[in-house]
């Protein structure tokens, strides 16, 4: 067991692993609050919001799988990311078309207090994270998945403040399809810097 200790403690990824998976751990909780108080409180935004955690548990996973394979492989594993974030993303904008036709105003009380809730839990990863954004594509994705869940959590504050000087459900939808935006956008940023690296690797 110590032999064991100390080749975690030694090894160069031993912290990234670490952080990784206190992130994961983080989104994963973040996940279910997210989403059953999105459910109760009628709430596209904090449902997006939901799903992004998801999501980014998701990369966070296949971070640490890869973290010590070698760089080719930390490479193949951005395709993989970027696919699984636009598929998070087009499900966003599908439920945000669903609820145009479903008119219940969410309660914006329930959203500000997760939203709250939810950035500080991100804040604190995306700290974590930061000084590993760019050792390679694999923290890169990474960071750039938290940073993504704080701006979310902006937005889904904004959606909490919309909601209740208007009374409606336009800003809760709006915010929702700003998350997707956003999620789509970062992931064909991990996508394009993947292809980069192939391309890099391809002719060194």
């Amino acid at each position: 067991m110590s032999d064991c200790c100390e080749v975690e403690t030694t090894s160069p990824h031993g912290l990234k692993r670490r952080i990784l998976w206190l992130v994961l751990l983080i989104n994963l909780i973040m996940f279910f609050v997210e989403g059953i108080a999105g459910l109760q409180a009628q709430s596209n935004a904090l449902m997006a919001d939901a799903l992004d955690m998801l999501g980014d548990a998701a990369i966070y996973g296949f971070s640490l799988f890869v973290i010590q394979h070698d760089p080719i492989w930390r490479t193949r594993a951005g395709f993989a990311k970027a696919v699984i974030m636009s598929i998070f993303a087009v499900s966003i904008l599908g439920a945000a078309i669903y609820r145009v036709f479903y008119n219940g105003v969410p309660i914006a009380a329930t959203m500000g207090l997760i939203g709250g809730l939810a950035l500080a839990a991100n804040l604190l990863c995306a700290y974590l994270l930061l000084r590993f954004k760019d050792d390679d594509i694999n923290m890169r994705s990474a960071w750039l998945c938290s940073r993504n869940d704080v701006l979310a959590n902006l937005g889904v504050l904004a959606a909490a403040g919309g909601v209740a000087w208007t009374g409606s459900h336009w800003p809760d939808l709006l915010v929702g399809v700003v998350i997707a935006g956003l999620i789509l956008q970062s992931s064909i940023g991990i996508f394009k810097d993947a292809q980069v690296e192939i391309e890099e690797n391809s002719h060194s």
